[in-house]
């Protein structure tokens, strides 16, 4: 059976077909690459290693689906609902997550590499040994996300919320940090070389051991305050 030919024929019963083939097949077997499934609800659905490349997933929900290993580069994912959803080592190269929800969602080892996550909610998230280079997360929250040995490499984080974020070995060289706040963030050994910092709030923020040569900022230096034990 063709269920790819099959799957266009017909958009009003488009999304109902494709959770019966999830239901019936292996998803790592599934090729749902252009396909539109914007409004769709796959809450909890295992997708891990389906190829959602250059799908349309606008306002999808995929709150608590197990998206391991998943291509979705060049997916439309705004406005799209992750909530706590397994993003694991999934590959999102060049996607659109403007204004999506990741609340508590896991992408440790994605591949997020261009991706747009502007005005995008990461707040608890875990971005561990994620690549997030040359990615857009300008004004995005990621409050008390977990961002330990991320890659951030010339990444725009202006105007973002890192509140109590933890980005202990993460790599932000040439990073945009402009206007971002970054008050009790856990900057340990991070690398912040050539980084602007102009108007970042890094109040009460922990910069042990980090790198910060030729970073462009308003303060001749960047003061380090003693952190209380409970510090993450």
């Amino acid at each position: 059976m063709n269920y790819k030919e099959d799957f266009y024929k017909n958009y009003a019963l488009q999304k109902e077909f494709l959770i019966g083939e999830i239901n019936r097949k292996s998803p790592i077997e599934m090729d749902l690459s252009g396909a539109n499934l914007s409004g769709i609800n796959l809450r909890g659905v295992n997708l891990s290693g389906v190829k959602l490349i250059g799908a349309d997933l606008r306002g999808a929900n995929l709150s608590e689906a197990i998206l391991k290993g998943a291509n979705l580069s060049g997916a439309n994912l705004q406005d799209a609902n992750l909530r706590e959803a397994d993003c694991r080592e999934a590959n999102l190269y060049e996607g659109n997550l403007i204004d999506a929800d990741l609340t508590k969602a896991n992408l440790c080892g994605a591949f997020l590499w261009k991706v747009k996550l502007k005005g995008a909610n990461l707040s608890a998230t875990s971005l561990c040994e994620a690549d997030v280079s040359d990615a857009d997360l300008s004004f995005a929250k990621l409050n008390e996300a977990s961002l330990i040995g991320t890659n951030l490499v010339r990444s725009n984080l202006a105007g973002a919320e890192l509140c109590g974020a933890r980005l202990v070995e993460a790599n932000l060289c040439q990073v945009n940090l402009t206007g971002a706040d970054l008050a009790w963030a856990n900057l340990t050994e991070a690398d912040l070389s050539g980084a602007n910092l102009q108007e970042a709030n890094l109040t009460n923020a922990r910069l042990c051991n980090t790198i910060i040569s030729n970073t462009i900022n308003q303060q001749r230096e960047l003061v380090v305050g003693i952190m209380p034990r409970s510090f993450n």
